[in-house]
């Protein structure tokens, strides 16, 4: 094999299974499920009892069929439950890799909350949903209430369909920053909280990286844990 051939299948590889920066660790193994289950809290908001318990077991146990993982990425094909953490985190900074398809319609729920927003951004703006922006690209803060700040992305910062989208998020506190390639998307914008708006975010909850209507492909997920001293100079820096 030539010397260039080489080098170009190291630097592939290294994209692909790019170690965590300083400070952050990987919560996807890049070769199997592990550590992670299915959940779609929606569909099981309003059940109680043996129903529920049902429901999440039926999702765990069918978490496989619509998740795997390919070439160091973890692969959902646009049906079942969203893949969830095990673990619960409270203030963190977050980077990950996405990819999808036209029509999919994906985000990311921190604490268990929804959601850092993926759009196609192809859609057309429809005034008969007037809420509902894709057309503006992702990073969102979808589910807060329309018109707060976060909503919407400060700029279109999608790449096009085939490439690989970068998000960087901070959440301290109900507070949240989105970068989406590289550009500021969200800017230390309160995520208000969708299951009871008139409670602030849980302190704590899992990652869940949600699934709807397309294939998405995610890889480099790695997570920093921030201390309560780093989230209050954060805080302090951003003057909030």
């Amino acid at each position: 094999m030539k010397l260039t051939s080489l080098l170009s299948l190291l630097v592939f590889a290294t994209v692909l299974h790019a170690d965590p920066p300083e400070g952050f660790k990987a919560i996807f193994n890049g070769t199997d499920l592990t550590g992670w289950y299915g959940l779609n809290p929606h569909s099981v908001v309003k059940l109680e009892g043996e129903k529920k318990a049902a429901a999440l077991q039926k999702m765990r146990e069918e978490f496989a069929k619509h998740w795997r993982v390919e070439n160091g990425e973890l692969v959902n094909d646009g049906e079942g439950g969203y893949a969830t953490t095990d673990a619960d985190f409270g203030d963190i900074e977050m980077l990950i890799e996405y990819k999808t398809v036209p029509k999919a319609d994906s985000g990311i729920y921190l604490r268990g909350n929804p959601q850092v927003q993926i759009w196609d951004k192809t859609q057309v703006f429809d005034p008969k949903k007037p809420d509902r922006k894709p057309h503006l690209g992702s990073g969102g803060l979808f589910n807060n209430t329309p018109g707060k700040p976060g909503r919407d992305p400060l700029v279109l910062a999608d790449k096009g369909f085939g490439e690989w989208n970068s998000f960087r998020i901070r959440q301290i506190g109900e507070v949240t920053w989105v970068w989406l390639n590289e550009q500021l998307v969200v800017d230390g914008a309160v995520m208000e909280n969708f299951w009871d708006r008139a409670k602030p975010m849980p302190a704590k909850g899992p990652i869940m990286l949600q699934t709807h209507g397309g294939e998405i492909r995610w890889r480099n997920i790695h997570v920093k844990e921030l201390s309560a001293a780093e989230s209050a100079e954060l805080l302090k820096k951003a003057g909030k």
